[in-house]
């Protein structure tokens, strides 16, 4: 019996469409995981890999995709080839099953320290990019989550009573940074708080 065909999206920000790495390729299973590639947890590969059967594909967009560095590509590629589930990376065209020749490894190692290399690069022109800026006096950081006046309505309200999780989608802040905001004792001080992408 033919396996299925599993698609893995990776997308490190919730501005990223995950619809565009699998584009065109078809799937019978897609699992999609919202978090950076350095991040250890992530649930949707985790069910991946308790779902893949012998005999299934794995899909992914690109190498880049599915690991966060040669060491853990090596790893997760083995761990599935090795229960007879094919890999494939779209971007670089290459698949990989249990059967690989020494050259299919090594054309593994090579393209996945270039993938690596390439994410090292992009990290080193945004610092540079953030740098420039800081010089020219045009990196302002993160939008503030909250203007003064926001700030203050949100503690006489909080000290009300007002429940805080309510507070803090109403005001659209993680539960972490109304926290934060409640912890200064003067309004004047909230300014330099930014909103995080942590929902607290």
């Amino acid at each position: 019996m033919r396996g299925q065909r599993i698609g893995y999206v990776r997308v490190s920000s919730f501005d990223q469409n995950p619809e565009r790495q699998l584009d065109q390729v078809e799937v019978d299973k897609l699992f999609t995981d919202k978090a950076s590639g350095k991040d250890t947890q992530r649930p949707a590969l985790d069910a991946l890999l308790s779902f893949a059967r012998e005999g299934d594909t794995v899909v992914v967009h690109s190498m880049d995709r599915l690991a966060h560095n040669l060491d853990d590509l090596r790893r997760l590629v083995q761990a599935l080839t090795k229960r007879g589930i094919r890999i494939e990376f779209v971007k670089e065209s290459l698949s990989f099953t249990g059967d690989d020749s020494p050259m299919a490894n090594l054309l593994l190692s090579v393209m996945g320290a270039f993938a690596e290399f390439e994410r090292a690069l992009i990290r080193e022109r945004q610092r540079e990019g953030i740098a420039l800026a800081k010089q020219r006096g045009a990196y302002r950081g993160r939008k503030k989550a909250l203007a003064d006046d926001q700030v203050i309505e949100l503690r006489r309200r909080a000290g009300s009573g007002e429940q805080k999780s309510t507070l803090a989608r109403e005001f659209g802040i993680s539960r972490e940074t109304l926290y934060q905001y409640l912890r200064l004792s003067a309004p004047t001080l909230a300014p330099d708080f930014r909103e995080s992408d942590s929902d607290g």
